[in-house]
């Protein structure tokens, strides 16, 4: 969904989660609200008993980034995040497989670049990225830049 199409209660859940995880859970202090989420699209999951727009939890979350936002020429996934609660749950896989999916839809033919936590390698290697280059702090915490090439999941 584009930042215009998001309520204030989506927005707040987004936004909650992605704290949750990275500032408190990963104890990293960052500048999450980077002027970037106004050109991203964001995609979620949430409960059907109580989605975001009710006030209720978002399960997993990215935000998709056109090319020229993070990287001059290639589409990026990021602030990929699963709330703790929930994961080993396959909601992680499901909604990289759609923001795939949704990445190919919106910019067909362009290739993916992610920073990614370098412990989580493996998880996106499954989805056919391939690591570029030396491991390098962000925010303290060790990444790996990786990227795919275009095409649907």
């Amino acid at each position: 969904m584009p930042w215009s199409g998001l309520d204030r209660d989506q927005l707040y859940a987004l936004l909650r989660v992605r704290s949750e995880v990275f500032v408190v859970e990963q104890d990293c202090v960052y500048q999450d609200l980077d002027d970037k989420d106004r050109l991203s699209l964001h995609l979620w999951m949430e409960s059907k008993e109580q989605p975001a727009s009710q006030g209720g939890p978002v399960l997993a979350y990215t935000r998709l980034l056109p090319a020229g936002v993070s990287y001059p020429d290639e589409v990026s996934i990021g602030r990929v995040v699963t709330a703790q609660d929930v994961r080993r749950g396959g909601f992680g896989k499901e909604l990289m497989r759609r923001s795939l999916d949704e990445v190919h839809q919106a910019w067909p033919g362009m290739p993916v670049r992610i920073s990614a936590q370098q412990y989580l390698e493996r998880f996106y290697a499954d989805f056919g990225f391939v690591v570029q280059g030396a491991s390098y702090l962000e925010d303290g915490i060790p990444h790996v830049a990786m990227t795919r090439s275009a095409g649907p999941a």
